[in-house]
């Protein structure tokens, strides 16, 4: 029989790589998105127009409507649920902590719920954050305590222990993935790997003429996010449910990322890149961040593919063909600068 998904938080980057890997498994999938004045489907286009809706649609729901969410589970009968909606950005929390809260952590209780009353038999996945695991010191795996610093960190621990509860209580098929820095030429542009590359291609093409970012000392773990979806279903296919870190364990600054990033284009970055601490300063900070995957190496049977440099060749290039500049193009340009 062909099998069901529901993914929440279908139109951002992994909702979009998750059901793009799951229609290719003859999966039928139903994405939920929250209504907004204008439309927000970039990254799922091509799906529309690729499959049939009997294989691909979307609905509207809400992750703090609870009869939204409900009859979206009832209507569909999904076979696998994966929440990967949330209020992502760990900066946005700091100014907005209740809603951060209340969108990441309350519907995670409210979709358990749901889903022991409507279907308990339904497959649940919990997207998690290395953001957990705050100022605990590197390496971090799945026994790592959890000492987080924003509200977003919190609000990911609150829903991986709702998790786990329903999956110990109510024997549901509730299981988390703990994901590490993933970026892909789909990331949100106010999120800072992308708006370092989107910044390059808008220094190259003359629109800005430097760029200003905060802290680049904080080390980070970065993979890409079509690989961590992978990851993600994987988790979802074992006979138990279970709790998984995944990263790649290459350990980077956000000023490696700036300096390969310029290098591509044969610029000096230093030259262009300015840095306000002041201004970007977070009321707590995470300075390091290296995960240890290896029990989803082990039991998942899983590693990355795309390394670190490849992801940021990846997205400069991305951005550069938007502002319509290939790479070799670029370095032309920059030679001018």
């Amino acid at each position: 029989m062909t099998k069901k998904a529901l993914i929440l938080g279908i139109t951002g980057q992994d909702g979009s790589y998750l059901a793009e890997l799951l229609l290719k498994k003859e999966y039928k999938v139903l994405g939920v998105m929250r209504r907004l004045s204008l439309f927000n489907t970039e990254r799922i286009d091509h799906l529309y127009k690729k499959y049939p809706l009997k294989r691909f649609d979307t609905a509207y729901g809400d992750l703090i409507d609870v009869n939204s969410l409900r009859k979206n589970i009832e209507d569909f009968m999904p076979d696998e649920v994966y929440n990967l909606a949330a209020q992502s950005h760990v900066r946005i929390s700091f100014d907005l902590p209740e809603s951060t809260f209340q969108y990441n952590a309350n519907s995670t209780l409210y979709l358990l719920e749901a889903i022991k009353r409507v279907k308990p038999k339904c497959k649940f996945y919990q997207a998690c954050s290395s953001e957990m695991f705050g100022i605990s010191p590197p390496l971090q795996n799945e026994k790592t305590e959890f000492l987080p610093q924003s509200i977003y960190g919190v609000s990911k621990v609150t829903s991986f222990y709702i998790t786990n509860y329903y999956r110990r209580a109510f024997n549901l098929f509730a299981c988390t993935g703990i994901l590490f820095n993933h970026e892909s030429p789909r990331r949100g542009t106010n999120f800072v790997t992308r708006k370092i590359t989107l910044g390059l291609a808008k220094i190259i093409t003359g629109e800005i003429k430097h760029l200003e970012l905060g802290n680049l000392s904080a080390l980070r773990d970065w993979g890409f996010a079509g690989d961590y979806v992978e990851a993600i279903w994987r988790i979802m296919q074992q006979k138990k449910p279970d709790n998984f870190v995944i990263a790649t364990g290459e350990h980077y600054s956000v000023e490696d990322f700036v300096k390969l990033c310029f290098e591509l284009v044969e610029l000096d970055w230093k030259k262009f890149v300015k840095t306000d601490v002041k201004r970007f300063k977070r009321p707590a900070e995470v300075p390091d961040l290296q995960g240890d995957s290896s029990k989803a190496r082990k039991i998942l049977k899983w590693k990355p593919k795309v390394k670190f440099k490849e992801l940021c060749e990846m997205m400069v290039k991305n951005d550069l063909q938007k502002h319509n500049l290939t790479l070799n193009q670029a370095r032309e340009k920059a030679k001018k600068l």
